[in-house]
């Protein structure tokens, strides 16, 4: 396959510092380095350098926060989408944007080839280049883990040594890490073994929630049609307020999970992360829903998270399947607007209050004392119509079936 220009989606860890020193031999092409700020926390200048230093032509950085929270984050926690019923899906959501952007340098460029750095055993090779197609089905895509001969991060990082390439890891600490504003993740390396805890100097996030503070913080949610808007009464930019979530949250230890999920290309892995802002969201979301969601549309939207998830999760964002279902949870976030009051408290994020202009909640008809609206004797022929097939049932069938097998 011949290619002329390639453009890196490029982060400046091990394997895409590596890639930009074997693109050039492997394939004697121009390489263009592509680095997205989507909230890594990173400086990013270093990483111009250092692109320039292994041997690409060209570097992009991209300020891509707003984007990212505003047209992929907040999208799916409208869905309030789980993997596996606990991931919160924050690299997943991360990798359709670096594609879009990935490819539309490409196009700017004039470059005929994009390559990226996830390995042949991961979910991300998956995301990257079903979205390259769906975006430009003639782009020629270059996965180097599937080709070279390095075969693992250990010879990757003698790989480095050899030719001078800087490199962020060491062989003592070996894990692999992902970050962006909605979240941290941790793989590989001394993770691999389930049994294995983390070490506490790992997280960059979130204290432990024994180091968090002995005492509540109270904070308010402010949404709008499913959208977060306000933090505490001040309105503020998607981006700005998930990051100052994430401070509340990591101060109060919220939003770390371990766990052990199924990769799309088969296998079983382990994963660390850490999602305070995200984690947060999603409680409040909840609240506001709560009271202004109709049951039975909530009923529907919820029976539909795990597929939406899924999707996600395996890289299909810009398929019809997810922009239809999409536009069916949005449908469903139109009245979804309210505060939610919660309680962050070492670990635990907790609803103290909710409240809606939209509430379907009416105290004077669900209230304990007197109330106008619900006749309680209406009660009964509700209960004798629902028991009704029951009845005929079990005068049929009591005699013959043992209900508790």
């Amino acid at each position: 396959m011949k290619v002329n220009k390639i453009v890196l989606a490029y982060s400046g860890g091990l394997d895409t510092s590596v890639i930009i020193k074997w693109l050039k031999e492997k394939y004697d092409a121009e390489i263009i380095a592509f680095a997205a700020d989507v909230g890594q926390g990173q400086e990013l200048d270093p990483v111009r350098e250092k692109a320039f230093a292994t041997g690409a032509s060209e570097v992009y950085i991209e300020d891509l926060k707003e984007e990212f929270v505003r047209d992929f984050v907040f999208p799916m926690l409208r869905g309030n989408a789980f993997y596996e019923g606990n991931y919160l899906l924050g690299t997943s959501i991360a990798r359709p944007l670096i594609a879009k952007e990935q490819i539309r340098i490409a196009q700017k460029c004039g470059a005929d080839g994009v390559s990226h750095g996830a390995t042949g055993k991961g979910n991300d090779q998956v995301r990257f280049e079903l979205a390259y197609i769906d975006l430009n089905p003639d782009i020629k895509i270059i996965a180097p883990w599937r080709e070279w001969d390095l075969t693992s991060r250990s010879v990757l990082m003698d790989y480095a040594r050899e030719h001078d390439i800087p490199i962020p890891v060491s062989k003592d600490k070996p894990y692999s890490m992902d970050r962006n504003l909605f979240h941290v993740s941790y793989e590989g390396g001394i993770l691999e073994d389930p049994w294995t805890g983390p070490d506490e100097d790992m997280f960059m996030l979130s204290v432990s929630p024994e180091a968090a503070p002995d005492k509540v913080t109270l904070i308010e949610v402010e949404y709008e049609q499913g959208n977060p808007v306000a933090l505490n009464g001040e309105r503020m930019s998607p981006a700005t307020l998930l990051a100052k979530l994430n401070e509340f949250g990591g101060m109060n230890g919220i939003g770390r999970v371990d766990i052990v999920e199924n990769r799309f290309v088969g296998m079983k892995s382990r994963g660390v992360y850490e999602t305070p802002g995200g984690t947060i969201l999603h409680v409040a979301h909840r609240a506001v829903e709560s009271i202004t969601m109709d049951r039975e549309v909530m009923f529907l939207r919820d029976s539909l998270i795990p597929s939406y998830a899924k999707m996600i999760y395996n890289g299909f964002w810009y398929s019809p399947e997810r922009v239809l279902l999409q536009k069916t949870i949005d449908e469903s976030q139109k009245t979804v607007t309210g505060t939610a009051r919660l309680k962050l408290y070492k670990g635990s994020c907790t609803v103290e209050g909710r409240k809606s202009i939209n509430s379907l909640y009416d105290q004077n008809v669900v209230t304990f004392e007197e109330g106008d609206g619900y006749r309680q004797d209406d009660a009964d022929g509700f209960i004798r119509l629902n028991a009704l097939r029951l009845k005929m049932y079990s005068k049929v069938y009591d005699s013959k079936v043992d209900k508790n097998k």
